[in-house]
């Protein structure tokens, strides 16, 4: 038995956005630190760049801003 549509693919990495979408002087949300290359690839990021970006990237990018007062890609 066949069916029109392909089966949905559920990710188990979510969106880090938090609804507070500017982009800064360097590029990243101000609300998610994610640049906008990131925040266009997410839908079709894999959940392991996506479980990278949540665990290791987008905290240092928090950090860093909240220690220089901007933030700085990583």
């Amino acid at each position: 038995m066949t069916f029109g549509s392909p089966p949905t693919v559920y990710r188990a990495v979510l969106s880090p956005c938090t609804g507070v979408c500017t982009i800064d002087t360097y590029g990243l949300c101000g609300g998610c630190h994610r640049t906008l290359d990131e925040i266009a690839r997410w839908s079709v990021m894999g959940d392991a760049e996506r479980l990278r970006l949540m665990e290791t990237v987008l905290p240092e990018r928090e950090r860093r801003g909240h220690e220089s007062g901007g933030h700085e890609s990583v």
